[in-house]
């Protein structure tokens, strides 16, 4: 039992968490099958890669932000929102993020541009890249806070190393001139650098508007759009046509 506590000591020195916590169960099972060594051995680094591959995909997870509902194996083609289940297969296999593709989701609220957006995000992350999810409001919120707050400056770090970054509804509200220049400089620093997934209810047209800035709003769309899918999103709300009450 010395030699076992001895062992565990080691494995919280050289910060083998797993095989210190799993030792004595895989001993147990090892002694009782008569594993061998080689067997015995590559058992305990195994279980030791494991969990520190899920750990690290909790981290990641948690670092993307992503909304409750992110499930595309649920996404529901009954709805024929605009996006065929053919479409969203060739999404899910990535290959744009690595190619340095935007994606575009257009259409009125409750069509399903956040859900896939998030989906997206989330098989992004699960594959090993570094995305990221954030709302408008977030984003303005950091390029805001960024030389301020030292959070905010490490979450703009983290997003600056991004492989695909999700702005979800953008230019859904106004947006005051020193933030519409900060997000331009945002996205051309990462322009043919990073993938990005954008989320709007607003026309091309309307961004202007919503900048108050129409050489501004040309200059961030060209940005977006020169290597770009854009999916028009139609349909019923399906909040609301799936809207709860108390009875």
């Amino acid at each position: 039992m010395e030699k076992v506590q001895t062992i565990k000591k080691y494995c919280k020195q050289f910060n083998l968490t797993a095989i210190a916590q799993y030792f004595d169960e895989m001993l147990l099972v090892a002694e009782t099958s008569k594993t061998s060594y080689l067997d015995y051995f590559h058992a305990l680094l195994e279980k030791e890669a494991q969990v520190r591959e899920q750990k690290n995909l909790e981290r990641r997870v948690k670092a993307a932000k992503l909304p409750l509902n992110h499930n595309l194996d649920t996404f529901d083609y009954t709805a024929e929102n605009g996006v065929t289940k053919t479409q969203l297969s060739q999404l899910r296999e990535l290959n744009w993020i690595d190619q340095i593709y935007n994606i575009v989701l257009m259409g009125p609220s409750g069509t399903g541009k956040t859900y896939i957006a998030a989906g997206l995000c989330n098989q992004a992350v699960v594959k090993g890249y570094k995305a990221y999810f954030r709302t408008m409001d977030d984003v303005v919120n950091l390029l805001k806070n960024k030389d301020i707050s030292l959070l905010a400056k490490t979450d703009y770090a983290r997003l600056l190393k991004a492989n695909l970054i999700v702005i979800d509804d953008i230019m859904m509200f106004p947006i005051d001139k020193q933030t519409a220049i900060g997000l331009f400089n945002f996205i051309n620093q990462l322009f043919e650098k990073t993938a990005f997934i954008i989320t709007t209810n607003k026309s091309p047209k309307e961004w202007a508007q919503m900048l108050d800035d129409e050489v501004l709003a040309t200059a961030l769309l060209d940005r977006l759009l020169y290597r770009c899918q854009s999916i028009n999103l139609n349909g019923t709300s399906y909040r609301m046509k799936n809207r709860k009450t108390i009875f």
